[in-house]
């Protein structure tokens, strides 16, 4: 079987042991989501333009979708540029898209080859033609891969995708096809962008801000959060283990509590945490 990479490096023995321990030591969660933040502050700090913090984000996401593949991982993803971003210096957000246009043009075929598929949600519309192109030429590409599903967040704002589903739903009880006392929460969930997708299990965000900025807010209600310091530029697959096994640690109980076959055990670990 080929050897997955991304990064046209080969994964070390190391590697490989550290992901073993990980995947017998819990859960791996099935999606993942990253506020990718910091590439500015990351360039500001090494006396360099904003610009080249995005573009070694860049060997970021690479070696974060390599390692998240190898895990398990089945769905990743990534605040690239939310609504908010379009409000940046002009010179930055057009050295944006040149960087997505060239990075879509590289690493298409290699997504390929790793059977990864790339999927986009946001308002596609905005972008220039060409980024809209090269988006959909790569999407064409991998649309078959079944191994991880790798979605950009591209002019995103969760408000805005919660609208558009309001908007949809609202269009069908116009239309007399639904009454409006059958809304819930599931039909809700299969009108937004992420319709066919798990919602994330855990949300990353780099940079050390505590807050969500506009990001699947729907999606994230019961999410695990890891907050890291670490610019994105500087996050690689060491702090994303460091983050699932954060996630590991959790007790998800989705707001219930737990089985009577579970008390004991539960009340023991309270015990052991004040301890």
């Amino acid at each position: 079987m080929k050897e997955l990479t991304l990064t046209n490096t080969v994964q070390t023995e190391d590697d490989k042991k550290n992901q073993d321990i990980l995947k017998d030591s819990g859960e791996i969660p099935l999606h993942i989501a990253i506020i990718m933040d910091g590439n500015g502050r990351w360039a500001k700090s090494k006396g360099s333009i904003r610009l080249h913090g995005h573009k070694v984000g860049v060997d970021s996401v690479r070696d974060i979708t390599e390692s998240c593949a190898q895990l398990g991982v089945k769905y990743l993803t990534l605040y690239a540029f939310s609504t908010e971003n379009w409000g940046r210096p002009s010179a930055e957000v057009q050295g944006l898209m040149r960087l997505l246009v060239s990075s879509l043009r590289k690493e298409a075929e290699n997504l390929n080859k790793n059977d990864i598929r790339l999927a986009t949600i946001g308002q596609m519309d905005r972008f220039p033609k060409n980024c809209q192109n090269e988006l959909q030429e790569a999407i064409e590409l991998t649309k078959d891969n079944k191994l991880l599903e790798l979605c950009l967040a591209l002019s995103y704002s969760g408000r805005w995708d919660i609208t558009e589903a309001v908007k949809k739903i609202a269009h069908h009880v116009k239309e007399g096809r639904l009454d409006p006392d059958l809304i819930n929460d599931q039909m809700i969930s299969d009108h937004l962008s992420t319709a066919d997708v798990p919602d994330p299990d855990l949300i990353i965000r780099t940079s050390g801000e505590y807050r969500i900025s506009n990001f699947l807010l729907w999606q994230l209600a019961y999410s695990e959060l890891y907050i890291t310091e670490t610019y994105w530029p500087d996050f690689r697959r060491d702090e994303l283990y460091e983050a699932i096994r954060s996630y590991q640690q959790r007790d998800r109980r989705f707001g219930k509590i737990p089985s009577s076959k579970d008390e004991n055990s539960y009340s023991s670990r309270l015990v052991n945490k004040k301890s």
